[in-house]
């Protein structure tokens, strides 16, 4: 046994990047709902981006370590301990056998995803290619569910008690610099693009999706964000066939209240897209909560291919700056 689930927070699933090439025999992609939250945690364990690591959301688990093992947290800002030492974020940790993993939430407002990576990563069976947890289908992860009490999840490399005291003196010297626009920073402002179907809403609407905020409602989850505000109205009802869907299209149902889709969307659909959110600020969507409001603002493709663009070099730039963790652990395993 490496990990005992001593309570499992409100919604704790294993994510990697997803299930592709599966959409066309009705599999969802699914996935972490934060990619850059997920690249950084495992970047900063060494292991590869995709790995799968602990998706966690709005209350955390509560987690006993039965061996060593280097963790990293990613994502929303968390206050979370090893017993009673302070975990620090966006920094490789080392939680040692017969400590616990919590989250003090009482005094602060909840959280809302954090990613949680292990060095070597969890040992998880791959289905299509993918370990992510697809709630709907029962597909991944540990039993195609969310984490329950009493769950044990073992690691791949858990790391030998010997080898402490050398970690922790390696893990106190490191420095760590992350460059800016990786998708960590909270803002309500989201960059979209023109949808497929654009020209097919009124001129009203369209200044209204871009001058009024919406409010992401309670209904909100994996699937899509269900937004409240301004109806949106087309020219004329317009009757369309069911499309694959991407992660950030928003359609319009016929109640003109916009819903985003997220990363456990539909495989197709058939409502209009008004517009789709750009790749680099899914991470920034995926951390606001129920309750919380958004704007939106336009950009062109090429700019927001760019923006990626400019953000995956940085992101392949830390992992190659960082790559020692991953030779100074492999020295130091059971």
């Amino acid at each position: 046994m490496s990990i005992q689930v001593i309570s499992p927070g409100l919604l704790s699933t294993f994510q990697d990047e997803g299930r592709h090439r599966f959409q066309s025999i009705g599999v969802p992609v699914g996935g972490a709902m934060n990619p850059s939250s997920l690249q950084l945690a495992n970047i900063l364990v060494g292991n590869p981006p995709s790995e799968t690591a602990l998706e966690i959301t709005l209350t955390g688990p509560k987690l006993l370590f039965e061996e060593d093992a280097c963790i990293a947290l990613s994502g929303a800002p968390v206050h979370a301990f090893a017993d009673d030492t302070p975990i620090p974020a966006y920094r490789p940790f080392l939680i040692q056998a017969g400590q616990t993993l919590h989250f003090r939430q009482d005094q602060f407002p909840p959280m809302s995803r954090t990613c949680l990576a292990v060095h070597g990563g969890f040992e998880l069976s791959a289905i299509m290619g993918s370990c992510s947890t697809d709630l709907k289908n029962r597909l991944g992860g540990l039993h195609g569910r969310a984490l329950q009490k009493q769950d044990l999840i073992q690691i791949r490399k858990p790391l030998a008690p010997r080898h402490r005291q050398k970690l922790q003196d390696f893990f106190n010297q490191l420095e760590i610099y992350l460059p800016a626009n990786l998708g960590l920073q909270k803002k309500n402002s989201i960059r979209v693009i023109k949808g497929y179907h654009w020209d097919h809403f009124t001129p009203d609407s369209h200044q209204l999706f871009f001058n009024a905020p919406f409010r992401i409602t309670p209904q909100s989850e994996r699937m899509g964000y269900r937004l409240q505000g301004p109806v949106l109205a087309l020219h004329t009802p317009l009757q369309i066939l069911s499309e694959p869907t991407a992660f950030g299209s928003i359609q319009v149902p016929p109640d003109g209240n916009p819903i985003i889709l997220m990363a456990d969307r539909q495989t197709t659909g058939g409502y209009p897209k008004i517009a789709n959110i750009i790749s680099a600020d899914l991470p920034v969507l995926a951390q606001l909560l129920p309750g919380e409001h958004c704007t939106f603002s336009l950009v062109e493709l090429a700019k927001a291919q760019a923006i990626m663009l400019e953000r995956e070099k940085k992101f392949m730039a830390l992992q190659n700056q960082l790559a020692h963790i991953a030779l100074q652990l492999s020295a130091c395993y059971l």
